[in-house]
């Protein structure tokens, strides 16, 4: 079975990406930097920062044209590994 088969989703196919972490830790870039190494043409219109209620924390939310799962899980391998990432979804 291919990749793509192991998979519900369609590619290509719009897809989000959550990354969470402190606020004060440059979190917004590290994410599109690493995000920007597999998916190509990030639009500023489709990265959303929302801090939390008490203003510790902080999600980066892009949305991307995702090719194939392939390029997802080297996406989400490499957000992972990073020490500023606490949780991704």
């Amino acid at each position: 079975m291919s990749d793509d088969q192991e998979t519900l989703l369609t590619f290509p196919c719009r897809f989000q990406i959550k990354a969470m972490g402190l606020a004060d830790s440059g979190l917004e870039s590290v994410v599109i930097e690493i995000v920007g190494r597999h998916a190509e043409g990030i639009d500023e219109t489709a990265i959303s920062v929302r801090p939390s209620r008490g203003g510790k924390w902080i999600a980066v939310t892009l949305t991307i044209e995702a090719r194939s799962k392939p390029q997802l899980d080297a996406i989400y391998r490499e957000l992972s590994a990073h020490e500023r990432v606490a949780w991704l979804l």
